[in-house]
């Protein structure tokens, strides 16, 4: 039966990860242009999404870096400080910060780089050296 015999469709109670949610949350916020409410997160995710759920995730984007708050009354109001490829980062940071051996991490992620994602590392470290250098 395609309702699950509770007379709802499955689709709508599919349980998303962590990280789908994270980026839907970071993907509403820029989306806002403003700061605002867990609540018009949530709004604006629509669904069965609660809304502690929501301030969940909210939580977790804050203590990444990835979101910032400000007390507006008697609550927050959100906005976004990092994007997609900046929480991507800061998961990668956090893999390697817990490993013994960095540097044979460091050499397995690199030798299964496609040529083209090395090539752009590789200018992306010339660059960063560049940099350090003015």
């Amino acid at each position: 039966m395609a309702d699950g015999g509770r007379g709802q469709p499955e689709a709508r109670h599919r349980r998303r990860g962590q990280g789908e949610l994270e980026l839907l949350v970071l993907s509403s916020l820029r989306e806002a242009g403003e700061a605002v409410s867990a609540a018009w997160v949530k709004d604006r995710l629509g669904g069965d999404l609660a809304y502690t759920t929501v301030i969940t995730i909210l939580t977790r984007l804050l203590a990444k870096g990835a979101v910032t708050r400000e007390r507006v009354g008697r609550s927050f109001v959100w906005t976004p400080a990092s994007d997609e490829a900046g929480l991507a980062a800061h998961k990668m940071r956090k893999v390697l910060d817990g490993e013994q051996d960095r540097e044979a991490v460091l050499a397995s992620f690199v030798t299964t780089l496609s040529a083209e994602d090395e090539r752009v590392l590789r200018d992306l470290l010339r660059d960063a050296e560049t940099g350090r250098e003015d």
